[in-house]
């Protein structure tokens, strides 16, 4: 009853160390994101300065516009009316160059809040790998010293599969998850283990 503890534990380790190699793909994935997110944010800025520049320009353009107009205003009712008009069409340049800059500002603001949770992830991540590995890898070299078996990560999902090194010959071991049970599994690979210490 306690070896079989003790393969539930050993088992356990060994999901965890899977585990942790999930963390590094998604600490990969995380990294991937988060330079999306900054290069996306450079670009925001850079078309939000340049957007300033325009309203500013803009804004400029309006006031020596309106200085103008003002000095032309002795000159008739027609030229200040196109000069209106040309006021007019420029607040609107404006108003639409504000409303731009008000939304790229919003849309910094949220590729601000995503860089930061991205970090946030990446940060819990990091401390999850650097909590789990190390006793993840003494659970499964203990594991791999008692039972001498070396498992095949790489296969199939579902399967089961490694090579144990017995005292006179190595015997392959492939076992079907979803066609055995847990606990013929388990018997299966405690047989294999010489528990005479």
């Amino acid at each position: 009853m306690a070896a079989f503890r003790d393969m539930e534990e050993l088992s356990q380790g060994l999901l965890s160390l899977l585990g942790a190699n999930r963390a590094d793909a998604q600490q990969r994935r995380l990294l991937g994101q988060h330079e999306q997110v900054v290069e996306r944010l450079l670009e925001v800025q850079d078309s939000a300065e340049r957007l300033l520049r325009e309203i500013l320009s803009t804004e400029k353009e309006v006031a020596q516009s309106l200085v103008d107009s003002k000095e032309k205003a002795h000159q008739g009712g027609a030229e200040l009316q196109q000069l209106e008009a040309e006021l007019q069409k420029a607040s609107e340049e404006d108003t639409r160059l504000k409303a731009t800059l008000f939304q790229l500002t919003s849309e910094l603001e949220g590729l601000k809040e995503m860089e930061a949770d991205l970090q946030r992830q990446e940060r819990e991540v990091d401390e999850d790998t650097t909590v789990t590995i190390p006793s993840a890898v003494y659970v499964a070299q203990l594991y791999h010293r008692i039972s001498k078996i070396e498992w095949d990560y790489e296969c199939e999902p579902g399967m089961i599969k490694g090579i144990h090194h017995g005292p006179s010959v190595a015997q392959p071991i492939h076992l079907d998850s979803t066609q055995l049970s847990k606990k013929f599994i388990s018997d299966h690979l405690w047989s294999l283990v010489d528990t005479k210490w």
